[in-house]
């Protein structure tokens, strides 16, 4: 240890010993300056995953500002959320002025550290700071994702990614923060942030950056780029065991048992995988990782072990930024696991027969005390702890908790089994009790980063698509690592995404990945292998007997056909058109099985919109129009239309608005159709 000269040693007694006679007379002093950040502070968070481990301070808080639509809301004097289902989430915005629209009003201090879109467009987006008249940031919105801009340019933090438009450069601010859009800025929006404890001091973001300021986002966007290498090594006294291990079947295998104070800061797992993908996602499954904590009677971590790094089987490499597979087959992960005493890693195997994996486990001594850090968790999950209300669907539960901590991740794994796009449910994060989230998200693929459900596989630091199985069933096994962007609570969280199609048409499954204090609750438990796999091997049954009509494709036509989600219609959802004016017509085309003599009959939604469309198979008429309207939503299906002979294979079903109820709008010449379906007929 170096020596302190003897005069600062005298002066630092002086200090102490005055600070303890001010606080034992002055309790309510504070003795120390408020935090101060500067940019490249802010920066840092980027790529800090030790931070993220810290207990937050009180008053830390991570919000999203977004064009939801605002007919979700949850009103207090019912105790009743109304329209929680709401799917228009392309326009909402906070209020207008003059020709715009406000996209976020936020008090600070704090620091916008996502800004994400599906469609940008040349109208501008301006955001103004700390009450300046001038807005910091005045670009068409386009521009803040096309790096044409500085400081938008780095492309590690500004990018595309499956028709998503994301940008990760910090924008902080001191006092306020609002964003206006101009006319013809785009559709969709996100801007995460955090709202710093009162007192923080950060700087006021401006677009040109000084020097340092720029090598900080330079350096960023080089660390980010790293993957599998993780950005903080080497520590101090860091440590690296290489561990072969026989894991036998039916068993959990000690990895290794380590001693602390300290923390586990890289996972690395390599095994022979099969190579079909198939055999792949069932060895995944049967193999498990398991992680004790000190004197913990439960695992904070358990997960089967593909899930836990993002791999279900099938996929091509993605390293991304705290875990990921490498290119070599690698499976690892970056995350700061501190503990006190003891840590236990244990790999399980459900299979029948051995499995050799070489592991290698990285820990380095603490360097601050244990009090001020969390444990680290991380469970998978199917349809566990779904929201009591009715009133709350379709909300489907990634993560419910208690304690203090921090929500860091979600791995998404989605099995369809049929029909329509999967992923319209928006994320929701209730934090400390709220009653309204106030993380209200615009879409699946939207929270993790792409658009449009665009299909094509992506990598990127905090996001990715890493499967995409094509045909019907298939798996998307999505992923979002929420890292200067995590989600602070001091007593609770409620993490949900909505599912809106039910069980016989989409599955999830979920590991998320959250810090939690020693005292705080874990309520998943570990999971049989029969829950893990036979899900997606015997998925649940499916009337084959019917047509769903957002099934039905369509060549182009005026009326505008789409998928209708609405949980009273069968599997979630129907088909949506919309006619111009009375006399528009199209047809869309279903298979029929085996050709035969059936009585079909359709279901339908009757609602406000509704018109009247006569319905034909060919040239064969289902009985006599029917009457979409109704003053309020109603259900009356299904109805019989008669009996036909159908060939087998491909059929023709035409829709032909031929009027409007008289008490309806006359402009409202919509119609839902849930489904037809075909019975036998003697």
């Amino acid at each position: 240890m170096p020596l302190i000269p003897s005069h600062l040693m005298i002066d630092f007694h002086r200090r102490a010993t005055l600070a303890v006679i001010l606080l034992l007379l002055c309790p309510g002093l504070r003795l120390y300056a408020d935090p101060t950040y500067t940019y490249p502070d802010l920066v840092g968070r980027m790529t800090d995953l030790e931070r993220l481990a810290s207990l937050p301070q009180p008053g830390e808080q991570t919000r999203l500002a977004s064009s939801y639509d605002r007919l979700s809301r949850y009103d207090a004097a019912s105790d009743q959320y109304v329209d929680w289902d709401a799917n228009a989430d392309g326009g909402g915005f906070v209020r207008k002025e003059g020709n715009g629209i406000v996209m976020a009003d936020i008090t600070g201090p704090g620091c916008i550290w996502r800004t994400w879109s599906a469609r940008a467009g040349d109208g501008h987006v301006k955001i103004y700071l700390d009450g300046s008249p001038t807005p910091a940031v005045d670009l068409p919105f386009k521009q803040y994702f096309d790096r044409s801009t500085e400081p938008f340019t780095r492309p590690n933090i500004v990018y595309t990614a499956s028709k998503g438009l994301n940008n990760y450069t910090p924008i902080p601010f001191q006092k306020s923060c609002k964003i206006v859009a101009d006319p013809n800025w785009g559709r969709y929006y996100h801007f995460n942030y955090s709202r710093f404890p009162a007192g923080t001091v950060v700087p006021t973001f401006g677009m040109n950056l000084a020097p340092a300021d720029s090598a900080a986002l330079d350096e960023a966007n080089r660390l980010l780029a790293q993957g599998e290498v993780d950005p903080a090594t080497p520590r101090s006294g860091q440590q690296e065991e290489t561990l072969p291990v026989n894991a036998s079947p039916g068993a959990n295998t000690v990895v290794a048992s380590l001693h602390g104070p300290a923390a586990i800061t890289g996972l690395k797992v390599h095994l022979d995988l099969p190579s079909d993908p198939v055999a792949q996602r069932m060895l995944l499954r049967q193999l498990t990782i398991r992680i004790t904590w000190d004197d913990q009677k439960d695992p904070a971590v358990w997960s089967p072990l593909g899930d836990f790094f993002g791999n279900i089987g099938g996929s091509p490499p993605h390293p991304s930024f705290p875990m990921g597979l490498a290119a070599d087959g690698t499976l690892y992960a970056h995350w700061y696991m501190p503990f006190g005493k003891s840590a236990r890693i244990e790999m399980g195997n459900d299979g029948t027969a051995p499995v050799k994996a070489s592991w290698e486990v990285t820990h380095a001594p603490l360097d601050r005390p244990l009090e001020a850090l969390a444990y680290f968790h991380a469970k998978w999950h199917r349809n566990a702890f779904p929201p009591a209300r009715p009133d709350r669907w379709p909300d489907w539960t990634l993560l419910t908790t208690q304690g203090q901590g921090r929500l860091v991740g979600v791995n998404l794994d989605v099995l369809r089994l049929r029909g329509m796009w999967w992923g319209e449910g928006d994320e929701k994060f209730f934090v400390d009790g709220e009653k309204f989230p106030s993380t209200y998200g615009t879409g699946s693929e939207d929270y993790f980063g792409y658009a449009w459900g665009d299909p094509e596989l992506f990598c990127e630091p905090y996001h990715g698509q890493a499967v995409k199985t094509p045909g019907l069933p298939y798996q998307v096994c999505d992923y979002r690592y929420h890292i200067s962007d995590s989600v602070p609570f001091q007593q609770s969280l409620e993490a949900v995404i909505e599912k809106y199609l039910p069980e016989n048409r989409t599955q999830y499954a979920a590991v998320v990945y959250w810090y939690l204090s020693p005292d705080g609750t874990d309520p998943y438990p570990e999971l049989p292998v029969a829950e893990r796999v036979d899900y997606w091997l015997h998925p649940a049954p499916y009337d084959a007997n019917l047509i769903e009509g957002e099934e039905m494709s369509f060549d182009p036509n005026p009326a505008h056909p789409g998928p209708f989600m609405d949980r009273y219609l069968s599997g979630g959802a129907g088909l949506h058109l919309s006619a111009a004016r009375i006399g528009d017509a199209c047809s869309a085309r279903f298979r029929v099985a085996q050709a035969g003599h059936y009585h079909v009959k359709v279901a339908f939604r009757q609602d406000p919109e509704g018109g009247i469309f006569q319905l034909a198979i060919g040239d064969q008429k289902l009985g006599d129009p029917i009457d979409f309207y109704a003053a309020k939503n109603t259900y009356p299906g299904p109805i019989d239309a008669g009996v036909f002979d159908l060939k087998q294979g491909i059929q023709s079903l035409s829709f032909s608005c031929v009027g409007n109820d008289p008490a309806a709008n006359p402009k409202n010449l919509q119609m839902v159709l849930d489904y037809l379906k075909l019975e036998p007929a003697p």
